[in-house]
């Protein structure tokens, strides 16, 4: 079981079987409920009862020794001893990871236990970002297909590729983000030295096209070199797939 250096945030509820505590993920806020302690405020309840039931047999004193007996109805109490904080604790501790770097306490699905830290701070950070959206994209493409809106689908994910290509071939500020155009040395707003695009070289006359599909300094077309496993023609991720299965371009 994992080691904490503490506990996360958590309050104490009551449906009517006892108090229990509910533990939050300190990222995402998702809930752990631990267990009422049931047969304990059953048998506390039977003992209150019958300890009750003797004493308020003796005149006076015995009423009054009663009523103090009885306490507080744990059916409707919302107070936990420490000692039931640390058992409600153990029930659920098994939910979280402790991030060695920032020191939250997060459930397992912010935690990366490839290399045992909160997904924000993992190395792998940018993996899980990609991971999480194609993820979030494929469900988004099974609801399209339910719908019969494919083709929706497609100007979608075409928009969005041009508007990738686009801020691809800006230069951009690294201090507040403003976008101009290649070759632009300092940002217009702050003066920060610009990020310059990648530039890729055209194989005529050695000017940078940035992107561009034609040379903008002598029109030759400009043919980039397909990735490994990415059709040639239409983009298709296709890893270890001789033709691709979305246009049957050939691949390699």
């Amino acid at each position: 079981m994992a080691n904490f250096s503490r506990m996360p945030r958590y309050d104490v509820r009551n449906d009517g079987l006892g108090p229990y505590a509910v533990f939050y993920c300190e990222t995402c806020q998702r809930e752990f409920r631990s267990q009422p302690d049931v047969a304990g405020n059953v048998a506390q309840d039977l003992g209150k009862e019958v300890a009750s039931g003797l004493l308020r047999k003796v005149p006076l004193f015995g009423s009054a020794v009663a009523n103090s007996v009885m306490g507080e109805d744990s059916r409707y109490s919302y107070k936990l001893t420490p000692q039931q904080v640390e058992k409600a604790w153990s029930q659920v501790q098994v939910n979280f990871r402790e991030c060695p770097t920032c020191l939250r306490i997060v459930c397992l699905s912010d935690f990366d236990a490839r290399t045992g830290f909160c997904n924000e701070d993992s190395p792998r950070t940018n993996e899980i970002t990609e991971a999480r959206g194609e993820q979030a994209g494929a469900a988004l493409k099974g609801f399209a297909s339910a719908l019969g809106l494919n083709e929706v689908m497609k100007n979608v994910e075409q928009a969005a590729k041009t508007a990738q290509n686009a801020a691809a071939q800006t230069a951009r500020c690294p201090k507040d983000g403003t976008m101009a155009a290649p070759g632009t040395k300092f940002c217009p707003e702050c003066g920060t030295p610009m990020i310059q695009p990648q530039a890729d070289a055209c194989p005529k006359c050695g000017q940078p096209t940035y992107g561009a599909k034609f040379c903008p300094a002598c029109g030759t077309q400009q043919t980039p070199a397909a990735k490994p496993g990415v059709c040639p023609n239409c983009g298709t991720e296709a890893p270890g797939a001789k033709f691709c299965p979305g246009c049957g371009t050939k691949i390699g």
